[in-house]
């Protein structure tokens, strides 16, 4: 059941629109606490209908009876027990309004049998007022006037992007700030294709597995104005040696997320996209403003060094580099693909090498870290999308979690594409073991994985393997060009190490470089 939670998860961060999942009572409610979980922690608006005993027997142990609202209470926007069928209509309305308004999020709606079964007189439900519950969309502009002085007197200034410009697809606001003013831009995982990758003022991923550019950049920035971040633990790396040279701005919807993590000198509570487009105007009233954009020529000429002497890199020679398996899926798909992603060192060289230029283009569990994601939701981002190519880049591990999603692909048509960078290991917790534990490889090495080709086959989807560089690109072209489920198997470089690395506990500027 929990696959059928990311599954509406992929289709609601494919289409921007809420997903929906219905599971049944006891086990299947009870396995929706990951997704429900993985789209909290990413902040997805999800809808869940759950199964339930009828009323009669809610607390007598019947079968299958659990307490749904209560297990799911932590990981959920809001949730419901419906007692009557007259307060479904209203109920629905109510759930569909909580998971997309404001920071957008997951909630469940539990039903008893003789709900679910029941009858009555459709009404249609009033508008959604909750007296308790008004977001705050508008930002007060006294605030935005504040971020424009200090954007006039910034020399080293950077934008910080997260999740909250895909979810209101704030995107062409950001990009035109950015522009406007010259300031280079950086970003979490979930930030990802908020602003063009190939833009020359795009910095790259922030954080534990950032670039160099954009982790030495925040570093020692001036001016950093961040936008739909919550500053994760693995953006920020030590707390306390975080862009202590900067004056920080944080726009967001959710008030309790500013200063959470991280104190910011100016907060502005509002919707990133009408933030980012009031501030836009507020800069073109500006009468002196129209040469910032070339007030800073040293700093993007120091950035630009770090980019030539630091980049990201690896060596290509007689095995195939998980890398390299990427940039040639980034060259064929011209980065017009959706990619979902596992969890683990597939996500981070995804997120390395794949450019993403769209919001909704990059499918993957932040927060939470959810292995066997990536599979249901590419199921339920190709199902949400059919015209368009969806690829899941998987770990030969994590992969496995969820390979079951492949019989609903084939039974339901969905052509979506597996990429399994396969090097025999739990690589990320062996990445780990090797350089923080001498290489001390405790339950990471696996003995023995299935044939992904023969297993593809059983399905009655396409397998195919490459285990060799030059054989990369066929495989990839043969994989893309089929009209139906495939699993392409490429086995690469077993000890291959994401990097940059910042070891836990570091400021992000200690980087692991090799």
């Amino acid at each position: 059941m929990n696959r059928a939670g990311h599954a509406g998860d992929g289709y609601a961060r494919a289409t921007g629109k809420p997903g929906v999942c219905i599971v049944t009572s006891g086990p299947g409610a009870t396995n929706m606490v990951t997704p429900l979980a993985t789209a909290q922690m990413d902040s997805i608006p999800l809808v869940c209908l759950s199964g339930q005993v009828a009323t009669k027997v809610i607390g007598n142990d019947a079968f299958q009876e659990a307490d749904v609202t209560g297990i799911t209470r932590p990981c959920t926007k809001w949730n419901y027990l419906v007692k009557d069928v007259k307060d479904l209509a209203k109920t629905i309305k109510e759930a569909f309004h909580i998971a997309r308004s404001g920071r957008p999020g997951p909630v469940l709606i539990d039903l008893p049998k003789d709900v679910s079964i029941g009858k009555t007189v459709f009404k249609e439900p009033d508008d959604v007022v909750l007296r308790s519950y008004n977001p705050t969309y508008v930002p007060n502009r006294k605030q935005l006037q504040k971020v424009v002085d200090l954007i006039k007197k910034a020399e080293k200034p950077v934008i910080f992007i997260g999740g909250g410009v895909i979810l209101s697809r704030a995107h062409k606001e950001l990009t035109e700030l950015a522009r406007k003013t010259n300031i280079p831009v950086t970003g979490t995982l979930m930030g990802l294709g908020g602003y063009p990758a190939p833009d020359p003022l795009w910095l790259g991923m922030l954080g534990m597995h950032g670039t160099y550019r954009a982790n030495m950049s925040v570093s020692e920035c001036d001016l950093m104005i961040a936008v739909g971040v919550r500053f994760d633990d693995r953006v920020t790396g030590k707390t306390d040696e975080f862009a202590t040279n900067a004056k920080i701005v944080q726009i967001d919807i959710d008030p309790t997320s500013i200063q959470k993590n991280i104190q910011v000198d100016l907060p502005v509570v509002g919707d990133c996209k009408i933030s980012l487009e009031i501030l836009n105007q507020m800069i073109d009233q500006e009468e002196d403003m129209d040469d910032f954009a070339s007030r800073h020529p040293d700093w993007l000429k120091r950035i630009d060094e770090w980019k030539r002497t630091t980049p990201l890199a690896y060596d290509q020679k007689d095995v195939i580099k998980p890398q390299f398996v990427i940039e040639k899926l980034y060259e064929l798909t011209k980065g017009d693909a959706i990619i979902t992603t596992e969890v683990g060192q597939n996500q981070m060289w995804t997120a390395q090498y794949y450019h993403f230029s769209e919001p909704g283009r990059f499918i993957s569990s932040g927060g939470l870290g959810t292995m066997g994601f990536g599979l249901p939701a590419a199921v339920g981002a190709q199902a949400a999308m059919p015209g368009k190519t969806v690829v899941d880049i998987a770990g030969d591990g994590s992969i496995q979690m969820n390979i079951q999603e492949m019989a609903t692909a084939i039974q339901y048509h969905l052509p979506v594409k597996i990429v399994i960078l396969n090097n025999g290991f739990l690589g990320m917790v062996r990445q780990w073991q090797q350089l923080f534990y001498d290489k001390c490889y405790s339950s990471t090495k696996f003995q023995h994985t299935p044939d992904f080709v023969k297993l593809a086959e059983a399905y009655g989807a396409v397998g195919l393997r490459a285990t060799k560089p030059e054989e990369v690109e066929k495989v990839l072209k043969e994989g893309l060009a089929c009209d139906r489920a495939v699993i392409m198997d490429f086995r690469v470089e077993p000890e291959e190490c994401v990097y940059p690395m910042v070891p836990a506990g570091a400021p992000i500027s200690k980087m692991l470089l090799v």
